[in-house]
């Protein structure tokens, strides 16, 4: 079914009445004007020509800012893990073997989502041996163009619904872009142009349907990115058509597939570069409020869409999809950009930080399907209760070729798209540091000089940032900086001098002639904050400056296949986890105890033993909480949970170091209830046609009849879910 403005998609979600009051780090509405930057014309770097609207930052090309300490260490793992070495063993990747270098044959987005992430970390890295192989498949790859101007898999053309599949198109054209931005090389643009003419010429049907539909905030900005290079108006008018075509994500969940929404809910604000319209930008805010109300009530920064978002389905041991942490982060960095807005920034370091490390396992060498906030087992099989929506396993640390096949093929891009936008452009000449990391950026300022910040600081484990200045002379231009949502009293220094910044969140600006050896320090006094989700069972969260803390669970690595370079892994629990923390009402920070374990080190500091941070606190065991007969993790029940099980004391881990994890948090109280244990617990599953399964919690069976009797008086016991109608019950109204 098309999926345009004037038919949505048939069984779209049901969207919540109205967004959260939240404010600050969490809220879902668009920071007060005064501490975004305003959009503006000008810039060095492309900005956005007329007549389209301005953007209030402006992204570097790809390799103007190299990464430093743990940071650079990331980009290592990942080169040297599966992103880097993915060629050698995924039959999508066979150079000879795929439609995009051998048009004849099939192809689909595997190339062009590895292609993306590879491309741009080997520009971060500077990887010679990465840079090569780039170049070996662009070289093939822009030899394989038509005289129409479509390229790839020939297949491609005619593969949905008669008429060409774009979706697979869009990353690789992202590939592409950064190479040219990167190299000049000057067959890119051309090469672009002669397809987005192609694409041009096709009717509504190649717009409106399947994933292409859904995700078409891709295409956007690659076609005002290509405008603002050739000024070609058609481009204008395929903009037109896609938004008109594509689905309608205006203040609006239209698909539940987490990865759409996750590329998917930006576009409204993408559009408003083309329309002007406030409402287009205010419905990206509310699309993301409503993804976030409904299933993101859990630390990390994602929600819950072990595949697709489910009503019903939105505890913390629900996953995200790799897949979906990426491109999530990505929006993030686009809004942050058209916006100004510095909200998304910080959930982009919020992803960043507590999400993406988890997603793979500790040398980078494999990656599971879904992560979760609270996860006490990571096995390789398939969970047959619908815990999870997929009915493959998607839990284990794999290569995963074929059964993840998505995800690690597309997660490369996380990290370099991080680094690369850590630093942006400013329209007046700046520079604006968006978001904090140890790095170095070289860029145009003022009348195009460029200088270098080298920029040293141990965040997110630590609160200073120092940046020094490198310039040939004096120069006058603004420095942007963005004071974190979490950080209520920021202290800004200009060589030992105070400088007036506001509470987070917000974007301040240093207005001053510059000099070589100028140096800005920066401290964002981090502090621990107790979250509470109100809307998920009163459950908690603790927070310091960006990093959520989970409970440090003892890790054993189970090897289950793989080689001995990519090895396999599922992950158990060894130590207790079913713990509930006990907080004072009046001052829920009272018990929590702060410890640096070490030094922030190049080294990985996402893993146990890695890790320089630890938390102490106080909790009690709840006998009554378990993993059930598949080893996930029981939903949460209304806290206080009752519990006469002694105070212990507890260790948290940054939750970006931790694999297993409970992060949202019950409390316990000794005089409240006492959760029902599974066995007692039963959960209606919706069928079809107003039918039910009733599962138990404990056993996963469901009801159903002995031997499929129809007779009166038989009996009803619990069973395997085998699917037959004596398993099927219906809710019918008394008459």
């Amino acid at each position: 079914m098309p999926l345009n403005r004037r038919q949505l998609v048939a069984g779209a979600l049901a969207t919540a009445a109205a967004t959260t009051a939240a404010s600050g780090r969490w809220a879902t509405t668009a920071t007060a004007a005064g501490h975004r930057v305003k959009p503006a014309h000008g810039g060095h770097y492309f900005p956005n020509a007329a007549p389209l609207h301005p953007t209030a930052f402006l992204k570097l090309p790809p390799g103007r800012v190299t990464a430093r300490g743990w940071l650079a260490g990331q980009l290592k793992l990942q080169l040297d893990g599966l992103c880097g070495r993915y060629e050698e063993f995924s039959h999508f990747l066979d150079f000879t073997a795929t439609g995009w270098v051998r048009p004849e044959l099939g192809g689909w987005e595997e190339v062009p989502y590895w292609l993306r992430g590879y491309t741009d970390l080997a520009i971060v890295t500077g990887d010679a041996k990465a840079l090569a192989a780039v170049r070996r498949w662009f070289d093939a790859i822009l030899t394989t163009q038509q005289s129409d101007g479509f390229f790839g898999p020939k297949a491609l053309r005619t593969s949905l619904n008669g008429g060409p599949d774009f979706w697979p198109f869009l990353p690789l054209i992202q590939a592409l872009r950064s190479w040219q931005e990167y190299t000049g090389d000057t067959r890119v643009i051309p090469f672009l142009s002669r397809f987005f003419r192609y694409m041009n010429a096709q009717g509504p049907g190649a717009f409106n349907t399947s994933w292409i539909a859904l995700r078409w905030g891709d295409g956007l900005d690659s076609v005002f990115w290509l405008f603002n290079r050739t000024g070609d108006t058609f481009l204008l008018d395929l903009a037109d058509k896609i938004h008109a075509n594509g689905a309608d994500w205006g203040d609006n969940l239209v698909n539940p597939h987490n990865v759409n929404i996750a590329q998917g809910f930006r576009e409204p604000a993408q559009y408003a570069l083309r329309s002007g319209s406030a409402d287009d930008t205010r419905n990206t805010y509310g699309t993301y409020g409503k993804a976030m109300d409904q299933y993101g009530q859990f630390p990390g920064g994602g929600f819950a869409g072990d595949e697709n978002a489910r009503p019903g389905h939105g505890d913390p041991r629900q996953g995200f999809e790799t897949c979906g942490i990426v491109e999530f982060m990505a929006s993030h960095q686009l809004l942050t950009r058209i916006t100004g807005d510095p909200l998304w920034a910080d959930r982009c370091e919020e992803l960043a930080f507590n999400s993406l490390p988890a997603s793979l396992d500790p040398s980078g060498k494999a990656v599971h399907y879904i992560t979760s906030a609270n996860s006490v087992d990571l096995d390789n099989v398939p969970k047959n209760g619908r815990q999870f929506q997929n009915g493959f396993a998607m839990q284990a640390f794999l290569p995963g070729v074929d059964q993840y096949r998505c995800c690690p093929h597309n997660y490369g891009m996380g990290w370099p798209y991080f680094v690369e936008e850590l630093w942006l452009a400013t329209p007046d000449g700046g520079l604006a540091a968006a978001m904090y990391a140890s790095c170095e950026v070289t860029a145009k300022v003022a009348d195009g000089t460029e200088v270098t910040f080298t920029e040293e600081t141990g965040y997110p484990f630590t609160d200073t940032v120092t940046l020094t200045l490198k310039a040939p002379k004096r120069l006058s231009f603004p420095l942007v900086l963005r004071v974190p949502a979490w950080c209520d009293r920021p202290e800004i220094e200009v060589n030992g001098r105070p400088v007036d910044a506001p509470a987070g969140p917000a974007f301040t600006r240093v207005d001053r002639t510059w000099a070589d050896g100028d140096r800005v320090t920066l401290r964002f006094p981090q502090k621990t904050v107790v979250r509470t989700w109100e809307h998920n069972h009163g459950a908690v969260s603790v927070d310091r400056g960006p990093l959520t803390y989970s409970l440090r669970i003892d890790e054993e690595y189970e090897r289950i296949g793989g080689t001995e370079q990519f090895p396999e892994y599922a992950v158990h629990a060894t130590s207790p986890w079913n713990y509930g923390l006990v907080l004072d009402e009046r001052k829920p920070t009272a018990s929590l105890r702060h410890h640096t374990a070490r030094h922030v080190k190049d080294t990985n500091p996402f893993t146990l033993d890695g890790t320089p941070l630890t938390m102490t606190a106080k909790a009690r065991r709840i006998p009554e909480w378990t993993a059930d007969g598949e080893h996930v993790v029981a939903p949460l029940q209304d806290g206080p949970a009752g519990s006469s099980e002694p105070v212990e004391e507890i260790t948290l881990v940054p939750m970006g170091a931790a694999r297993l994890r409970i992060t949202s948090f019950p409390t316990t109280d000794p005089g409240a209830e006492p959760w029902l244990s599974d066995d007692h617990l039963w959960q209606l599953v919706p069928d079809s046609d107003g039918w039910y399964r009733i599962r138990n919690r404990h056993s996963g069976k469901v009801l159903g009849v002995d031997n499929m009797s129809t007779a009166d008086s038989a009996h009803v016991v619990q069973f395997g879910d085998t699917g037959t109608d004596d398993h099927l019950w219906q809710l019918v109204r008394p008459s």
